[in-house]
């Protein structure tokens, strides 16, 4: 009982606390259309998000959010190479974030793409292959769908792509 006593006594102190160090921040919660998540400083957003699939056991979805990132790679596809070309981004504002989870090999499959402007508000945007946190927070809205979706490699192009159900016969 003590200690439940300490735990809820730390968790109302006002104050800057540094987000490390606050046990009781949530990193988000249900809406009425899904989650909404607040992510900071140094979290990876693909991590974040993927472990928020796992944990809901959200079937698939669609998110949208806004902040700024540490870092952003940015991917161009190469389709004679069948990869991408990676470029790293440093210290921006994500002006724009979109993307989806579905499923594949039974783990979370996320597809995100971005904009994302620097100091003399040049905007990059593309593919998002890795993003993390910067100074500040992260807001992303996930708009959860009632069925499973996911997602499969096919060719020739060699790239993961989102499957729908069948057409039903009539």
């Amino acid at each position: 009982m003590k200690n439940l006593l300490s735990l809820l006594a730390g968790c109302m102190i006002v104050g800057a606390v540094n987000a490390q160090a606050d046990s009781c921040r949530q990193q988000y919660i249900k809406t009425p259309t899904g989650y909404l998540m607040v992510l900071r400083q140094g979290e990876n957003v693909f991590s974040a998000i993927e472990q928020l699939a796992i944990l809901e056991k959200i079937p698939a979805a669609n998110f949208m959010g806004m902040g700024f990132a540490g870092t952003a790679t940015f991917g161009f596809y190469d389709a004679k190479k069948k990869a991408f070309d990676p470029g790293e981004f440093k210290d921006v504002e994500m002006g724009s974030v979109t993307g989806s989870i579905a499923w594949s090999n039974d783990k979370p499959s996320l597809h995100i793409h971005g904009v994302a402007t620097d100091r003399e508000f040049k905007a990059y945007g593309g593919h998002l292959l890795a993003m993390t946190v910067g100074t500040g927070s992260m807001e992303i809205t996930v708009i959860v769908h009632n069925q499973k979706l996911e997602r499969k490699v096919e060719q020739p192009l060699n790239a993961n792509v989102l499957q729908l159900p069948p057409c039903e016969k009539k």
